[in-house]
């Protein structure tokens, strides 16, 4: 009966050591966010202003065509007729395969064209019945038909004005259709054509419906600084991408003389006339440690908040930023983002 009061004891004990552990944890927390940090910060205002809108994006330039030459059928290479650095011509031989199919064929062909005319005179006196005139004359036609499809497969012709970029197999060897063990390639040859050019750029999706097919630009490539080269637009997707919010157009590049050359860098400049623009100090910019991912600060609620922005075109010590959630009237840091992170307290100062 004597051990009741020393459990309640105990009890009340530690519900008050608990009870005290809270009181001291809350005042803890409390002291912690009154202490925390508010860093002081400058601002301007957002405006929208009108400006010469001059896009500049790189990319690489590409062969308007290229094209991987290969045989319907596996079979022997009986001649290749050009290296790679050929010019070719529309229309030429590059390629004579095997033609022993195609000589069988062409035999085969002659009998059939035989007893396809004596059949043919034969029905028309009435010697002969329909049907056996149906069977030679359906036999004809299959035969005709794989001789023209085996001279398809045994010449391979260049699909257009063009150079040999790559060779693939040598005269002798056997095309079995899969890639040779040396280049890993299937093909035999490949053309491209490199007189035009294109190039596939993408652009922020602001400027969607400011750009259209038809439009022109200029093309500079550094290795050719003091050249300009024509180009325009020749397709324009007809989607957004979600992930980065911008759109392609392939350009098409005259190139005259033939300096320019599949794989070299190349900047597209494109003039889109006058536009509306937030444009801000370039030093309100900030750059993502080892990526380009450009960001900027807003005061908001007297909390910082981050916004992932797309630079755009540069006014010396200013520069345009895109970004779907900026609007005009947003309070945009200008002094003091470089301490911050995002949800920071701030005080904005006037001084």
């Amino acid at each position: 009966m004597q051990s009741l009061p020393i459990v309640l004891l105990f009890t009340l004990g530690i519900t008050g050591c608990s009870s005290k552990t809270d009181v001291q944890n809350s005042e803890s927390q409390s002291q912690s966010i009154t202490t925390k940090k508010v860093e002081r910060v400058k601002v301007m205002t957002l405006k929208s202003q009108v400006i010469g809108k001059n896009i500049e994006y790189t990319s690489t330039l590409m062969a308007f065509e290229e094209v991987h030459l290969v045989p319907s059928t596996p079979g022997r290479i009986e001649k290749i007729f050009v290296e790679v650095g050929s010019r070719v011509k529309k229309g030429d031989m590059l390629v004579q395969m095997d033609q022993t199919q195609l000589q069988q064929a062409i035999i085969q062909l002659k009998n059939l064209e035989t007893d396809y005319q004596r059949l043919d005179t034969l029905q028309k006196v009435g010697s002969v019945t329909r049907q056996q005139f149906d069977q030679i004359n359906t036999q004809y036609k299959i035969a005709l038909s794989n001789v023209e499809f085996l001279k398809d497969n045994t010449r391979l012709l260049a699909p257009f004005n063009g150079v040999i970029s790559g060779k693939y197999f040598e005269n002798g060897e056997m095309y079995s259709g899969v890639p040779n063990t040396t280049t890993g390639k299937a093909a035999i040859l490949s053309v491209v054509q490199i007189s035009p050019l294109k190039a596939v750029v993408n652009i922020p999706e602001t400027y969607y419906p400011l750009v259209d097919e038809g439009m022109k630009m200029n093309i500079l490539c550094d290795i050719y600084k003091d050249q300009t080269y024509a180009g325009e637009i020749i397709r324009k997707y007809p989607t957004i991408d979600a992930y980065t919010h911008s759109f392609q157009v392939e350009i098409k590049i005259d190139n005259p003389g033939e300096k320019l050359r599949p794989g070299m860098f190349a900047r597209v400049n494109l003039k889109l006339g006058e536009v509306s623009a937030l444009v801000v100090p370039a030093l309100a910019v900030l750059k993502m440690q080892g990526s380009n991912d450009r960001y900027i600060f807003l005061e908001e609620n007297g909390l910082a908040k981050r916004v992932s922005v797309i630079m755009g075109q540069r006014f010396d010590e200013m520069v345009e930023v895109i970004a779907p959630e900026l609007k005009e009237g947003d309070q945009l840091i200008i002094a003091g983002q470089a301490r911050l992170v995002d949800k920071v307290p701030v005080e904005v100062i006037s001084e």
